[in-house]
């Protein structure tokens, strides 16, 4: 018998062990970005040179937001509820 399971969880405000845990998923969308080193070596010459030859279609991509990279990043929290006093706290 794996001995974590009959760990009792105590509600740090009123000190009640009726206590019910739950798995939060919390979803974050995040922007890539280039980094320095990209900047100071390639970068800076490639805007130079999207802007002046290829200002409308780029005007349009920035416009639409069609060249931005974005990726979802899912986050699992353990948390728990108090059903005594109502309590939520982070759980380890």
């Amino acid at each position: 018998m794996n001995p974590d399971l009959n760990v009792k969880i105590k509600c740090p405000a009123c000190n009640t062990e009726n206590v019910q845990v739950q798995v939060v998923n919390e979803a974050i969308l995040k922007t890539k970005h280039h980094s320095i080193v990209w900047w100071l070596t390639v970068g800076w010459i490639w805007t130079l040179i999207k802007w002046l030859v290829f200002t409308i279609p780029a005007l349009i991509i920035k416009v639409f937001g069609l060249g931005k990279k974005q990726k979802i990043v899912n986050i699992t929290k353990k948390k728990g509820v108090c059903q005594q006093c109502g309590n939520v706290f982070d759980i380890g």
